[in-house]
């Protein structure tokens, strides 16, 4: 939030039940609050000590309870609780949609388009906020409180010592990260909390940061002002770092361990080695002995059990299936007319209906191979909204230097080796030892270990990726103070004879010390 915005007075309005008070501080809002929870309690508690008793619906444990605040639709059977920690998050969204709404009007960001329709929708909550620091049971329904209990726990005043210098480790269940200030701890600590900082007051959407709030409202820019456009896929967005955040997705930056498969992204790495060169098979048929990968595997195996057979309706078509979404396919792809068949083939125009009959044509029709390393054809759509084939494949620097040292060196294995020898005793002004050195063959790795390793890379570079990414809007959030402090000097009569500074810190976010690769042991 921007300079000052905490000190600002709010105007938090009520909307529960026609109710319109406004206030101007959080703390007087949830004493507000808190006499509507009164009245949705039996009348031997109340809003204070309500935690300490057993709580059940009123009198009915069926009994379907509303939400009340305007332009809400929910509904519960789960009780009272439930309930008043639904509308506790509806304060918590009223504050952080007034923060948003004044970052729109002091920066000129313009209005939402997506219309006010869900602006008092709110995202299902957990059964109760639970704080899971070390030695810590506090546990409450009030967001607002949850989240400022975190905030506590980050602001420590004993720091850990290590090699002389201060660190403030994370004491949350399962954490390891270690800050070098409290204030980057207690920062950090909303990764567990999930706690949003930002509400767009038009359509309710909640946001991490200012930075993702902010991308929310030039997304919605009209297509004539979004000057950027991704010059593989022709998509248009309103500034550069949208651009630059979608043109990642094109370049592929982590080769397969065991084959020539490239992609984009750890999570991507890690479903191609469990799917083509894994043999762990998990979850198990209770109906048969089939075993499968993934539990979604699980649910579409299952239902080859089916006892209701589905007939195609078509005339001269036998077709069966045992589910719906089976037979929405089979109807698409097989009896479509010409407009539902966007994937046309490049080479002779035959059109289909979807990208997998396209594939079967061009590999039987035409005897194209899959690219190394994939199982399947990749399609792109033109500017005719038609999908063909995409025949350029775009990957980083480093991965492409990997690729060629490890041509290179499977070049070299397939040498003969007697032709090795003669080259080797041709090179007499090699020093031996070193030719001796280099000859050495190594050890083969354990495939599979292999396997499990580079998977639990995947895993740690996935979370380094979100923790640089997280880095990244709080150094886009620091430039934008720094700028408005700077128009703030400027325009103040007295002589500036302030220097401004700005401290960069590093990554808070240490590397996990089992990050190196060690093979071969």
């Amino acid at each position: 939030m921007g300079p000052g915005l905490k000190k600002r007075p709010m105007r938090l309005r009520c909307e529960w039940d026609n109710c319109t008070i406004t206030h101007s501080s959080m703390g007087m809002f949830l004493s507000h609050i808190n006499d509507h929870v009164n009245k949705i309690l039996p009348t031997c508690v109340n809003a204070e000590n309500y935690k300490n008793y057993d709580i059940v619906l009123s009198t009915e444990e069926t009994e379907e309870l509303h939400c009340k605040w305007a332009e809400c639709t929910f509904t519960s059977t789960d009780g009272i609780v439930t309930l008043i920690r639904h509308l506790y998050f509806h304060a918590y969204h009223a504050k952080i949609k007034w923060w948003a709404l004044q970052e729109q009007s002091r920066n000129s960001f313009g209005n939402c388009i997506l219309g006010s329709m869900t602006r008092n929708m709110i995202p299902d909550l957990p059964q109760r906020f639970l704080c899971f620091w070390n030695n810590c049971e506090f546990f409450t329904d009030n967001a607002e409180h949850y989240y400022r209990h975190a905030d506590n726990h980050g602001m420590v005043d004993d720091p850990v010592m290590v090699n002389n210098q201060e660190t403030y480790p994370c004491q949350w269940e399962g954490c390891e990260t270690i800050t070098k200030t409290k204030y980057k701890l207690a920062e950090h600590l909303r990764s567990h909390t999930q706690e949003k900082r930002f509400a767009c007051n038009d359509c309710g959407s909640l946001f991490s940061n200012r930075a993702k709030f902010i991308d929310h409202i030039a997304r919605q820019l009209a297509l004539e002002l979004q000057n950027y456009q991704c010059s593989h896929c022709s998509k248009i967005f309103a500034n550069e770092r949208l651009l630059r955040d979608h043109m990642r997705h094109h370049v592929n930056h982590y080769k397969c361990p065991k084959c020539d498969m490239t992609c984009i992204n750890p999570s991507m790495l890690k479903s191609h080695i469990k799917w083509k060169h894994s043999s762990d098979r998990p979850y198990s048929c209770d109906l048969c002995d089939h075993r499968c990968k993934s539990t979604s595997a699980l649910r579409r195996h299952v239902t080859t059990h089916a006892t209701n057979i589905m007939i195609c309706d078509e005339p001269n078509c036998s077709y069966t299936a045992g589910t719906m979404s089976t037979m929405k396919k089979h109807v698409m792809r097989n009896h479509g007319d010409e407009k539902k068949q966007p994937y046309e083939c490049h080479v002779c125009n035959t059109r289909y209906s979807c990208g997998a009959t396209l594939t079967r044509h061009l590999k039987m029709k035409h005897k194209f191979k899959w690219p190394s390393g994939h199982s399947r054809f990749r399609y792109k759509k033109q500017d005719d909204g038609l999908y063909r084939l995409q025949t350029v494949r775009y990957e980083s620097l480093e991965l492409t230097e990997q690729i060629l040292k490890e041509k290179q060196q499977e070049q070299l294995d397939d040498v003969p080796v007697e032709k090795m020898t003669a080259i080797e005793n041709n090179n007499e002004d090699l020093d031996e030892d070193f030719m001796d050195e280099e000859s050495t063959i190594p050890d083969r790795v354990d495939d599979q270990r292999l396997l499990d390793e580079t998977c639990r890379l995947a895993d740690v570079t996935e979370r380094l990726e979100s923790e640089t990414r997280r880095l990244a809007d709080e150094t886009g959030r620091l430039a934008d103070q720094t700028e408005r402090l700077a128009d703030h000097i400027r325009s103040t009569d007295e002589p500036n004879h302030l220097e401004i500074s700005s401290v960069w810190s590093q990554s808070e976010q240490t590397v996990p010390s089992d990050l190196s690769l060690r093979l071969g042991d």
